[in-house]
């Protein structure tokens, strides 16, 4: 029960305060080791490279560890506290929704903006309809990458396994890039991001089922483009019936997205994550899953 306490009293902090102070944020600072050793490596060709990122990686991912096995030394009720401000860390339901509900605006340099903070292409580039697409792709992946992907660690090994994640997606978006700093610096956050995300991914493509049918199976089919983040985008194309496209990157058929789409995306987006709650709260409740206590 343990696990359980930690989980709904972290799930009420996210719904409604939201995420913590940015400076006593854990992303925030794995983000900044990462971003140090980053700046401190010369690039010395493709093995010195590869070598020095992976132990990049390494050193983020034991400080995640360490952080995470930090409440087990405290006493009550200074554990709970602890373990349940670092789960919170781990996801992000209500801060998702505000980001995306940004870019719900007929403005249209207010929706650029708004869509430049959730997206790395080159906004100044798209019109409405890919800006509106844009907005729509990145509730999707992020809806794995931000709720369900680093639940799914927590039910299978606890706090550990929540920041482990969190501490490899965050190692994978500061470093993840096929440019030349990065092609072999960030190759090992990136593969280890893909391995951590396969199951998740095809996860979130099975909770959309109930909100659309064999539509879901028929656009899932055609999510050849990437290895797990285009996954969750053909389910969300599948249920709202729109076209999402990165152009020269994947196409998904359907109507042009419009503002009112990104409203019924985001409607969608609570129904699929009170799905996954529930069934966490269920595992939680029955003990089913081999989740550690704090």
């Amino acid at each position: 029960m343990d696990s359980l306490i930690v989980f709904l009293l972290a799930l009420l902090w996210d719904l409604l305060l939201g995420e913590p102070p940015v400076k006593l944020h854990p992303v925030v600072w794995f983000g900044r080791i990462a971003d140090f050793l980053d700046r401190k490596w010369k690039r010395k060709g493709p093995l010195s490279d590869f070598l020095a990122g992976a132990l990049t990686a390494l050193l983020v991912i034991a400080f995640a560890l360490a952080l995470s096995l930090l409440p087990r030394y405290l006493p009550f009720p200074l554990n709970y506290a602890l373990a349940v401000y670092l789960l919170k860390s781990s996801f992000a339901v209500r801060s998702l929704h505000e980001h995306i509900a940004r870019t719900v605006t007929e403005d249209i340099e207010a929706k650029r903006r708004a869509v430049s903070m959730i997206v790395s292409r080159n906004v100044e580039t798209l019109d409405e309809a890919h800006l509106n697409s844009a907005s729509i792709e990145s509730l999707a992946e992020n809806l794995n990458d931000s709720v369900i992907a680093p639940l799914f660690y927590f039910l299978l090994f606890g706090l550990p396994g929540a920041l482990l994640y969190r501490a490899v997606n965050t190692l994978d978006a500061m470093l993840g890039y096929r440019s030349e700093r990065y092609e072999f610096f960030g190759k090992f956050s990136a593969r280890l991001d893909d391995v951590l995300n396969f199951i998740p991914a095809r996860l979130t493509v099975l909770l959309y089922l109930p909100l659309g049918g064999l539509k879901v199976l028929g656009h899932y089919r055609l999510a050849k483009f990437k290895i797990n983040s285009d996954k969750p985008m053909s389910a969300m194309s599948a249920v709202l019936g729109v076209w999402l496209e990165k152009p020269g990157v994947y196409r998904f058929p359907g109507s042009e997205p419009k503002n009112e789409d990104i409203r019924r995306a985001l409607r969608v987006y609570w129904l699929v994550v009170a799905e996954w709650v529930g069934i966490v709260l269920l595992l939680l409740a029955t003990g089913v899953c081999p989740c550690l206590s704090p």
